[in-house]
C-alpha cells in the first residue's frame, strides 16, 4: 500500500487544519510562519507553487497517508538537480498524533525509492536540526548517513541554527541517456 501520493489542490483544507493543529508540535522545527499559511487559502497558495515547481521538474511534493488514506504530514523532493549532481534534498513532516508509529520511516522510504527508481537520482540528502532524535532516526533507519554539519544553515523557529546533513546514496545507479 502507497503511504504517499502527489498533492494536489483539493489537500488545502485538510493540510491547513492539520498544520493548525500542529502549529506548537512543528513550530521548534520549521521556519516562522505567517497567519496566512494555516489558512485553506495559504495552503492552497502553496500547493500551486509547489505544483508549478512540479511541473518544471524541480519538485516532487507528496502528501503522507494514514492507513484510510487521509493526509497526514507532507513529503517534499526540492531542489531536483539533473546532469552531472542528479540529486535533491528531502523534508517532511508528521502530525504529532501519528508521530513514532513507523509512518516517516515508511513514507522516506517510499520517496527515496521514487527518487532512485522513478526519477533516476543518485543521491538524496535531508538537514536535520542535531537535536532532532526522531528525524535522525527515520533517517539512519533508510540508510542515511551523516557527512557534516552546517553552521547557521538555516532560520528555523526564528533564528539561524546549525544543521546535521545527511544523505543517502544510490549504489546502483547507473547513468542513463
Amino acid at each position: 500500500m502507497k503511504i504517499t501520493r502527489l498533492l494536489a489542490p483539493e489537500d488545502a483544507p485538510a493540510l491547513a487544519e492539520l498544520l493548525r493543529v500542529n502549529r506548537e508540535f512543528l513550530e521548534p522545527w520549521q521556519p516562522v510562519r505567517s497567519e496566512d499559511y494555516f489558512t485553506a487559502a495559504g495552503q492552497l497558495a502553496v500547493i500551486q507553487a509547489d505544483l508549478d515547481e512540479y511541473g518544471q521538474g524541480a519538485k516532487l511534493p507528496h502528501v503522507i497517508l494514514d492507513d484510510s488514506s487521509l493526509p497526514i504530514g507532507r513529503i517534499t523532493l526540492s531542489g531536483i538537480v539533473y546532469g552531472p549532481f542528479q540529486s535533491c534534498a528531502m523534508g517532511y513532516w508528521v502530525n504529532a498524533g501519528h508521530n513514532g508509529r513507523g509512518f516517516a520511516t515508511a513514507a522516506v522510504s517510499e520517496i527515496v525509492r521514487v527518487a532512485f527508481e522513478e526519477l533516476g537520482l543518485h543521491r538524496v540528502q535531508a538537514e536535520i536540526l542535531p537535536h532532532n532524535t526522531g528525524s535522525r532516526r527515520v533517517l539512519e533507519r533508510n540508510g542515511f548517513t551523516r557527512f557534516g554539519m552546517a553552521p547557521e544553515y538555516l532560520n528555523i523557529a526564528g533564528r539561524w541554527q546549525d544543521h546535521a546533513m545527511y544523505q543517502v546514496v544510490n549504489r546502483s545507479w547507473a547513468a542513463t541517456d
